[in-house]
């Protein structure tokens, strides 16, 4: 049998790929050749290949500068607390959706915590702001009240990392815990009639059960998540950020968009690019290896 008849056999099945195939070329794998202006002094009217080749002189523009270091520890410090905080309200949601046997009722909470899911991150922020803004928000109107004074939260850098995770954790943790919910429900019931049997009681079977059930996806978020930590939510942080938070807001992300948009020094914002894909891909390699090593499966 060549190769050729299994192709012919199958071939509606790989037409189906096609689109999805192009999808991915044209705009994930194509575009990696402007990564070439990380290496060069790239200038708009030259074009990538007429631009004057600088070799790593980028690179160290971006790690000689004195933002750097508060960069690389604002965007790692809130990715930590995003893995952190994120993963397991979505987990313990998950897990209590579980242990509802109304029907009605369930798919009733499911609907109601899915919802902030589909609102941008501009309308999350106008109603942050309606909430918390120092002279109308309903929050600061209440401090007063109480005979307290305004605080400004927007524009406070101890309450900017905080306020970040709690509106990521309200808005997301609806629909984080659909994977979650769905991995529970390929769980062989068997073993909770099995563990019933045994003389256990909910909490036995939550912990001899449903976890070890769920492990495997929640290592595999968890690698995912290790992959992506120096992405630390740009849409999110741009739109709460402001001058007077940078001391703990501000990221690579919105570091590059200022300089590579704003400023127009496209080189440097490809080369802090392509460091951080660099060290995504060594963060999942290693992540990977570690949770084989533990017991898991990995991604691979």
């Amino acid at each position: 049998m060549t190769w050729f008849q299994p192709v012919w056999k199958y071939r509606w099945f790989y037409v189906m790929m096609v689109p999805g195939l192009l999808y991915y070329v044209l705009y994930h794998y194509m575009p990696m050749g402007g990564l070439l202006i990380a290496f060069k002094d790239y200038s708009l009217g030259k074009g990538i290949w007429g631009s004057e080749w600088v070799g790593f002189r980028q690179f160290r523009e971006v790690f000689d500068s004195p933002d750097f270091p508060r960069l690389l520890r604002n965007t790692l410090i809130i990715s930590v607390y995003r893995i952190v905080f994120n993963m397991l309200p979505d987990l313990m949601f998950a897990l209590m959706l579980n242990e509802i046997r109304i029907r009605w009722f369930k798919r009733l909470i499911q609907t109601v915590t899915y919802g902030p899911y589909f609102l941008s991150w501009v309308i999350v922020y106008g109603l942050v702001f309606a909430f918390l803004a120092p002279e109308s928000g309903i929050v600061n109107y209440t401090i007063r009240e109480l005979g307290g004074t305004s605080v400004n939260f927007m524009a406070n850098s101890e309450y900017f990392r905080p306020l970040v995770i709690l509106t990521d954790i309200w808005r997301n943790t609806g629909y984080g815990a659909i994977i979650y919910l769905a991995a529970l429900a390929t769980i062989n019931q068997e073993l909770y009639e099995a563990a019933v049997v045994d003389g256990a009681g909910r909490w036995r079977q939550l912990w001899h059960v449903t976890l070890p059930g769920i492990r495997e996806v929640f290592v595999l978020l968890l690698i995912l998540r290790i992959g992506h930590i120096l992405d630390a939510g740009f849409e999110q942080i741009y739109i709460f950020l402001n001058p007077r938070v940078y001391a703990t807001g501000d990221i690579i992300d919105t570091w590059v968009f200022r300089r590579g948009l704003e400023q127009l020094e496209f080189s440097v914002a490809a080369a802090t690019g392509m460091f951080k894909s660099v060290v995504g891909l060594a963060l999942i390699l290693g992540a990977n290896k570690l949770a084989k090593k533990i017991g898991g499966n990995g991604i691979w």
